[in-house]
């Protein structure tokens, strides 16, 4: 792993999280985005060499409208950037970790993504993340 590239924060509504954090943090919102797969509507900021992530649902049954109805807004996952998505998935599996999906798909910001189950990860949603060339 290289490093972190995001952290998502599940909010209700973008319309409505967006201005805060870009008062926040003291910076535009530079994209957004729709991502029918995972049922989410995203908005992204950049922090120094991070980013920070805004996910609403976009359907009721979608991971994040779950997460939002169990925990309330707030830090949904950590994103760490990886040069071989394919290599970091076999290597923590060999490992012992629980991968979510056995394939790397397609996420928000033009990645590969795949994520960790929070049970062996401290509870701790981990995504991994790769550059689409």
């Amino acid at each position: 792993m290289t490093g972190v590239e995001h952290i998502g924060i599940a909010v209700k509504k973008l319309s409505d999280s967006i201005p805060l954090f870009e008062k926040l943090l003291n910076t535009p919102c530079y994209k957004t985005e729709s991502v029918a797969s995972e049922g989410v509507h995203t908005a992204f900021f950049k922090t120094g060499a991070t980013k920070i992530e805004l996910l609403e649902a976009s359907k009721e049954e979608s991971p994040i409208a779950k997460f939002i109805d169990k925990k309330g807004e707030g830090i949904h996952h950590i994103a760490f950037e990886v040069a071989d998505i394919e290599a970091e998935m076999k290597r923590l599996t060999a490992e012992g970790f629980v991968l979510l999906n056995d394939i790397p798909k397609q996420g928000a910001d033009n990645k590969r993504v795949c994520f960790l189950h929070p049970k062996g990860t401290n509870g701790v949603l981990i995504e991994l993340c790769q550059e689409i060339q």
